[in-house]
């Protein structure tokens, strides 16, 4: 199976968990099974429990959102911690923009979804720190993976993903010069994180802060 393959098996899933999820389930599966075998039943309940919340990390549920031509859609489960205004242009889209913030707990869904129809325009990985993902200074300091897009009419907008405390693997599924669908599949991150979107500064937000959104069905905002 060539790399262009394993990523469209990861866009496209049919599982019910994240297939990066299986090296960890099938291993807690098969010790779980073992341990119980053996008479070690303590152990194999503990495992067993470590097992299934694993399963719960890496599930991957359908999303059929619809945002329309300019709704775009939030790329991450998790809770809205963050909604400003940057003037300063050397913020990731390069001019006055809008940043809102999601912060990914280990309890939500950690597969990260396209918030618009377009284009990849550009992919850049940044090694950093593993701070706490709620901080603000994550945004620059976190290891990330920053994600332009530009829209059918040539707008652009950014994504990135940021490692977070416990979080140390960010994947993506995506490469530059993709063209892409709303509400598809691009990555994940591991155990806790965050994802900030830039937009442009007239985008109309559609959320608060506090405001729990869902990946591909919750709309962020409206683009001028």
């Amino acid at each position: 199976m060539t790399k262009s393959d394993i990523q469209k098996t990861r866009i496209e899933n049919k599982l019910p968990v994240a297939r990066e999820g299986l090296p960890f389930i099938i291993p807690g599966v098969v010790i779980t099974a073992l341990l119980g075998y053996s008479g070690m039943v303590s152990a194999a309940i503990f495992i067993g429990l470590m097992t299934l919340f694993t399963i719960y990390f890496f599930r991957d549920p359908d999303r059929a959102g619809n945002a329309g031509d300019n709704g775009v859609l939030s790329p991450a489960d998790g809770t809205i911690i963050d909604i400003r205004h940057l003037e300063d242009v050397s913020n990731s889209l390069g001019r006055p923009a809008l940043k809102v913030s999601i912060f990914m707990s280990v309890f939500n869904v950690h597969v990260n979804r396209i918030p618009i129809k377009g284009r990849i325009s550009g992919i850049k990985y940044n090694q950093g720190k593993f701070l706490s993902a709620n901080l603000d200074k994550a945004s620059e300091q976190n290891e990330n993976n920053r994600i332009t897009i530009e829209t059918l009419n040539g707008t652009r907008i950014v994504f990135t993903q940021i490692a977070g405390l416990i979080a140390r693997r960010i994947v993506c599924w995506i490469k530059e010069n993709d063209n892409v669908d709303a509400g598809q599949r691009f990555g994940l991150i591991r155990f806790g994180s965050r994802v900030d979107i830039y937009l442009p500064p007239e985008t109309r937000i559609n959320v608060r802060m506090k405001e729990r959104v869902r990946a591909g069905e919750t709309i962020i905002g409206y683009l001028p």
